[in-house]
């Protein structure tokens, strides 16, 4: 569990946030119908090295298998850790990214989910409660608090809106490694430590319009949907600094 212990720390991993987030600014108005992922991923790459950081999600999980992209771009029915290919997105298409940057040791943590054009009421709604879902979980979140406070919050709004929540895969620790302990659930289940000064937390709703269940494609990376239904996930990266809960990442509208 990463616990900030000096200004050069925290300092550290609000420069490497807020570098993820001016890179995203940029990035988003690229997603568009027609563009293959891969050349989404080529770009982010190159921005990252030009930035002077290190892409976070290259070459991470097993040896026999890495993976592939600096970007995770998963469409529709896709959940999380979608590899990028020639894949074309289309119009209508919900397009999700995720992506990591390591700036000196310190690493950042961000998604969002891009509307590709017009897209049908049901993805609009979808989309929209899961950002709000991300917005409640973090004004929930109190120093000194217990953690399932922001799991509470996310569960609450997304049931309330009749959609199905992941729970397979869930928000966690960041900042010097890229999946650090604790786990942040988006159902009120499980470990819940106090919320303390030095706690930095990914916190990521993934929201599903039919089953929060899942399944996994054959390239070992890519979570869809078990009904096939459509998918939406957003991310920051908060810290415990103090008394006050620390949004590191900024809002990005796609």
């Amino acid at each position: 569990m990463i616990r900030l212990k000096n200004d050069r720390q925290i300092e550290g991993i609000r420069k490497s946030c807020k570098m993820l987030s001016a890179m995203y600014r940029e990035l988003v108005p690229l997603v568009k119908p027609g563009v293959e992922t891969r050349d989404l991923d080529r770009w982010v790459l190159r921005w990252i090295e030009r930035a002077g950081g290190r892409p976070a999600f290259l070459g991470v999980g097993p040896r026999e298998n890495p993976f592939p992209g600096a970007l995770c771009v998963s469409i529709n029915n896709e959940v999380i850790h979608g590899i990028p290919s020639k894949r074309k997105i289309a119009l209508g298409d919900l397009v999700s990214l995720d992506c990591g940057i390591d700036l000196g040791g310190f690493i950042s943590d961000q998604a969002l989910t891009v509307e590709a054009g017009e897209v049908n009421a049901a993805a609009r709604r979808l989309n929209a409660v899961t950002r709000e879902c991300l917005k409640l979980g973090i004004e929930a979140a109190k120093a000194g608090d217990r953690l399932l406070r922001i799991s509470r919050a996310v569960e609450t709004r997304a049931k309330a809106g009749g959609y199905g929540i992941v729970t397979r895969y869930c928000g966690h620790g960041v900042g010097f490694e890229l999946h650090e302990d604790p786990q942040v659930p988006n159902v009120s289940k499980g470990p819940n430590p106090r919320l303390s000064k030095g706690m930095v937390l990914a916190v990521e709703p993934m929201i599903n319009a039919g089953t929060g269940e899942v399944d996994h494609l054959e390239d070992g990376w890519t979570v869809v949907t078990a009904d096939g239904k459509l998918s939406a996930h957003w991310e920051h990266t908060i810290a415990i600094t103090g008394n006050t809960v620390e949004v590191l990442t900024e809002e990005i509208d796609p």
